[in-house]
């Protein structure tokens, strides 16, 4: 019986750039899923899993099935068949499973299972000779392909490395960081404030859309392979929704290498200038964060709860995809029981939790 974890991601700066060749900083936490798994050599994968119905994936079958988009079964089946096309090996095995990692949490679950997939494949039948970067794109295409869900490969990054990492989409760099927000006297966490991400998919897809848009007056097929300067050179209307998106985009992809360097310093005040920044630009030009489609307003309520308790003294900002979700907040440890007590009196018991760097 093999031990495994996969742990779940944060994303702490680069919204919604990474689809774009962008820059974006991201970690790994320390919640994730556990498994304990054994090969069966029956090209059968059985997993039992809490709060989840038993799965039983033939392997002999990699086709992409639609009815199961969205579901753990096509992660499993997606993950077996990007072995499969990497000329690696993969064979059935049985396992079980504990994820402290709830659907909808902003931690990336998703990701975080299918890494665990892939990396249960390279261990069991490859001798772990796959690296991290490997496995990372192995996970994404189960999730584009098979999953259904149209990502960039932070998430799967920043699980299947287990720590922070700067990623620069364009030029391919890839490094690791120190990241530790405790040495800063500082305190991270994620707020679920509740809100459905059910009908959002069109809202979603319209923010990469709305970028191509801008990059094809440039000839060019995502904004991060467009000049800044000569995007910022053109006269706008600045009333346009992609054009308020493009400069969303080349004012966070210029802020997350500073955000790195100041994260690295151990800078807390010049990290949290900068994680407002994002999080107003967000709010104010990316526009993810209520839509027409369900008038969901929790994640708006979540922000403006923040700033009522954190103006002046700490950091918020959406986190993730947006529109609906999670709460991203920094402050001095020692204000986190206030500001944790006065978030679950609105949003509920163990809806803001504390996140600690992998």
């Amino acid at each position: 019986m093999k031990k495994m974890f996969s742990p779940g991601r944060t994303e702490l700066a680069g919204n919604h750039t990474d689809h774009q060749k962008g820059r974006v900083l991201a970690s790994a936490v320390d919640k994730g899923i556990h498994a304990e798994i054994e090969p069966n050599f029956d090209n059968i994968v059985r997993i039992r899993s809490d709060g989840f119905d038993d799965m039983e994936i033939n392997l002999l079958d990699l086709d992409v099935h639609p009815e199961e988009f969205g579901t753990p079964s096509a992660l499993v089946r997606g993950a077996a068949a990007a072995m499969f096309d990497l000329g690696a090996c993969c064979g059935g095995f049985d396992a079980v499973m504990y994820s402290e990692l709830s659907s909808g949490s902003g931690l990336s679950s998703s990701a975080a299972f299918a890494v665990l997939m892939v990396r249960a494949f390279n261990e069991l039948y490859n001798d772990s000779q796959l690296e991290a970067t490997a496995v990372a794109k192995a996970a994404q295409q189960a999730e584009n392909l098979h999953f259904g869900k149209p990502c960039g490969l932070m998430d799967q990054l920043a699980c299947a490395l287990g720590r922070a990492v700067y990623i620069d989409f364009l030029t391919g760099e890839i490094q690791p960081v120190n990241a530790d927000f405790s040495r800063m006297g500082l305190t991270l966490c994620l707020t679920d404030t509740g809100g459905s991400h059910a009908g959002l998919d069109t809202s979603y897809a319209r923010i990469p859309a709305d970028m191509r848009l801008i990059a094809s007056f440039f000839s060019k097929e995502l904004l991060g392979e467009v000049d800044p300067k000569k995007f910022f050179a053109k006269k706008w209307d600045t009333a346009d929704r992609p054009v308020r998106r493009a400069k969303h985009f080349f004012e966070e992809n210029e802020r997350v290498p500073k955000m790195r360097d100041a994260l690295i310093a151990g800078n807390a005040q010049e990290y949290m200038r900068l994680m407002n920044e994002s999080g107003r630009s967000s709010e104010r030009y990316l526009n993810n964060i209520v839509t027409s489609a369900t008038d969901d307003r929790k994640l708006e309520s979540g922000l403006m709860l923040s700033e009522k308790l954190l103006d002046g003294i700490g950091a918020w900002r959406v986190h993730g995809g947006g529109f609906a979700g999670c709460v991203q907040a920094l402050m001095p440890a020692e204000f986190f029981p206030h500001y944790k007590a006065e978030m679950e009196k609105t949003f509920g018991a163990d809806s803001c939790r504390e996140l600690k760097l992998g």
